[in-house]
């Protein structure tokens, strides 16, 4: 009887301490103060953050925090091709329509994610040899079921991503490859032919600034507006690998100012900085992350055509670059345990100081 006494004074000394640890950290949330969410509505923009869909089915912490802290969700993968679609014509919508439904119930707007790209695609279509017209047919067939599942519900999205290579030209894939560079063009045409309410991006990485890549980025987007393709925006992705090592806010500025001048809307769309390849202590790092996320938003707030600044996610705890990197990498502004760092400070200070 003592032991198992002692059992059950042991098992509610661990729930008493569980408790005070979540406790704990719910109300280091409360003093932040004003969320990022409430700030950014008074300056008309929204903030952001891509979702994958395990955290936010299994951690109530997580779909807390991210509910208060944002007003965008993006997808983070649960609506790319290979995922949704495990054979022709059949499609799986359970993960991205619990992510799409948690947004809407909470007032986010979502952002979808992405409809045409070459990564991420089902093996039957990799595995599989298509004639053009074949081709064709599957991307029409495929944006049409998905855009068309979502009509409404998702006011922007990605429709295409990734197509401009670092070279500037056009990226070798199995779209160019099995249709031409025509697959763009016609990919936002379906989606406009779907929903014309939508907001229609163009998304890519290594652009944000200017330079070989960004210039090819322009003079493709400009070449669309001007033969009168549906598209609204581009997507400027931002991921920075090493936090000594970014795009120039003022060119990023300019960019995005030569891009308005084409009637296009601008968002950053998947910012995070990485921070192990960068120089001095984890402390300096950490300032220096802060620093460039303040920057960016700023940057974005200043430009008449920047509506949105996402990140690619939230937490320490579920980042990309965490699972594709062998060194400690922090490039989010919540760490592993959900307390916000210096970064998220950082973007609360910018809103501020711009109300």
């Amino acid at each position: 009887m003592r032991v198992k006494r002692t059992l059950w004074l042991l098992l509610l000394l661990v729930l008493a301490t569980a408790g005070i640890l979540w406790m704990g950290q719910i109300s280091q949330l409360q003093d932040t103060g004003e969320s990022l969410r409430s700030l950014a509505a008074t300056q008309g923009i929204s903030i952001g953050a891509a979702v994958p869909y395990r955290p936010l089915e299994e951690n109530p912490m997580y779909r807390r925090v991210l509910a208060r802290e944002f007003n965008m969700v993006t997808l983070e993968n649960a609506m790319k091709f290979g995922l949704l679609s495990p054979q022709p014509q059949v499609y799986d919508f359970s993960k991205s329509d619990a992510i799409v439904e948690f947004a809407l119930s909470h007032e986010m707007q979502v952002r979808g994610h992405t409809l045409v790209w070459h990564r991420m695609q089902p093996e039957w279509l990799t595995e599989g040899e298509f004639t053009r017209d074949e081709y064709i047919d599957i991307v029409r067939s495929h944006i049409q079921t998905v855009l068309g599942r979502y009509k409404s519900k998702i006011a922007v999205w990605d429709v295409v991503n990734e197509a401009i290579g670092d070279d500037g030209n056009f990226r070798d894939t199995i779209w160019l490859r099995g249709i031409g560079p025509e697959y763009v063009e016609m990919a936002f045409q379906w989606a406009h032919e779907v929903d014309p309410d939508a907001l229609l991006f163009y998304n890519d990485y290594g652009g944000e600034g200017r330079g070989k890549k960004s210039d090819a980025i322009y003079n493709f987007v400009k070449d669309l507006r001007q033969r009168g393709i549906p598209i609204d925006g581009v997507g400027l992705q931002m991921h920075i690998w090493n936090v000594d090592k970014f795009p120039d806010p003022q060119k990023v500025a300019q960019n995005m100012q030569r891009l308005g001048e084409l009637g296009l809307e601008v968002q950053i769309t998947e910012m995070d900085v990485g921070l192990h390849k960068g120089k001095g202590t984890l402390e300096e790092k950490l300032a220096s992350q802060a620093k460039l996320y303040g920057d960016m938003l700023q940057v974005c707030l200043d430009a008449s055509n920047c509506e949105a600044f996402v990140l690619w996610g939230f937490t320490d705890a579920h980042s990309w670059m965490r699972q594709i990197e062998d060194n400690p990498n922090y490039p989010l502004i919540f760490d592993e345990s959900f307390k916000p760092k210096p970064s998220y400070y950082a973007l609360q200070a910018v809103l501020r100081r711009n109300n």
